[in-house]
């Protein structure tokens, strides 16, 4: 069995999930990074896998488990986001895209590793992370279905919290704000938004005034996976940089 702690990232090929890969790598972890595409950014190992594959996440998790000796932290990255329009003008197959990637892919996530994080030789420093959103607190005007299902990653996260009491494993919801990444650009051509301006626009309702970076988020995602990260059991870490002030 390795010494190593080994760390799993899904949505690791781009954006938040690529500064956590770095994030945790930092720290000490052989990270593995899961992606629908081919993850470019230095890792232990990167597998395509879609987090709406309960099997293929389960049989991974496994396989690392059974190479590595050990899984010691998961973080839940892998989203999309859409919309762009009021609720009643929201097709349901972007409803139910958001909820099969974003909610949905962070409970299949936990359903697949908990279960090893909780066999691990260190079950006290295990941690799971579910990445929510500034979303899963406030309401966003267009984005009605992406503001429910960060909703539900909170509530996803809150739930498996409870459940692990008594384990030592800790469960823990970042949510971020406006974040330099694809999915804020993305965000911003919902609303007609393009370039340095959109990403402007979207930042001004932060506190700091400005776009996060990933790698501001990625040591807030780290924090709450060390040690120290034991006093965050259950918690929302609000990484959004005075959303709304």
């Amino acid at each position: 069995m390795s010494d190593r702690r080994v760390a799993l990232v899904t949505g690791a090929a781009g954006g938040l999930g690529t500064a956590v890969l770095a994030a945790l790598a930092r720290d000490g972890y052989d990270v593995v990074g899961v992606d629908v595409v081919p993850v470019a950014a230095p890792c232990a190992e990167w597998h395509l896998v879609d987090v709406r594959d309960g099997t293929a996440l389960r049989e991974l998790a496994a396989d690392v488990v059974a190479r590595r000796g050990r899984l010691d932290a998961v973080v839940a990255a892998a989203a999309v986001v859409g919309g762009g329009s009021p609720l009643w003008a929201t097709p349901d197959s972007v409803l139910d895209e958001l909820w099969e990637v974003d909610a949905k892919g962070v409970w299949t996530t936990a359903a697949a590793t908990v279960p090893h994080l909780l066999a691990s030789p260190e079950p006290h420093l295990a941690r799971f992370v579910g990445i929510a959103s500034a979303a899963g607190e406030h309401g966003l005007f267009g984005l009605a279905a992406y503001t429910a299902v960060k909703h539900a990653v909170v509530g996803i996260v809150r739930g498996l919290a409870a459940d692990l009491a008594g384990t030592g494993v800790v469960a823990v919801a970042v949510s971020p704000g406006a974040t330099r990444t694809p999915m804020l650009e993305a965000t911003a051509a919902l609303y007609g938004l393009a370039g340095e301006d959109g990403i402007d626009e979207l930042a001004r309702h932060q506190g700091l005034r400005r776009a996060l970076e990933p790698a501001e988020v990625a040591d807030v995602v780290a924090l709450c996976c060390s040690p120290a990260g034991a006093a965050l059991h259950g918690s929302v870490v609000n990484a959004d940089g005075g959303f709304g002030i």
